[in-house]
């Protein structure tokens, strides 16, 4: 499996405050926002705040790889898959896998026309 990009996800109890520990505590620049969520600059990769810690089953710690071939992933994989492959509401197709811990692991592959692949400058 080829690994792209990767970053950390925090699905906080309380947004508004998370926000602004990572922001006005720690400092630290804001990379996008989006509905429900915000992903800061985290040296040499990224933090994202989305979701709720007690909005439903799952821990509120991931780590967000971005892969080549979703597909690929998903058959070497397989044992492995918490939730099948999908395309996200926000273009992504993601699939879940866990480690040993149940600590969950986002696979997302960007589609050619999503945003993410473009320069915003």
């Amino acid at each position: 499996m080829e690994v792209l990009a990767g970053r950390v996800l925090l699905r906080p109890v309380d947004m508004a405050r998370s926000l602004a520990f990572y922001r006005d505590v720690l400092g630290l620049a804001i990379a996008r926002e989006f509905p429900g969520g915000t992903v800061f600059f985290l040296g040499g990769g990224f933090l994202e705040l989305s979701g709720r810690a007690d909005a439903g089953p799952g821990p509120a710690v991931a780590l967000w790889l971005q892969v080549r071939d979703l597909a690929a992933a998903h058959r070497e994989l397989a044992a492995h898959v918490v939730r099948e492959p999908r395309e996200e509401p926000w273009g992504l197709h993601e699939m879940w896998v866990a480690d040993p811990d149940g600590t969950r692991i986002v696979l997302v592959e960007v589609p050619t026309e999503h945003p993410l692949r473009s320069d915003p400058r």
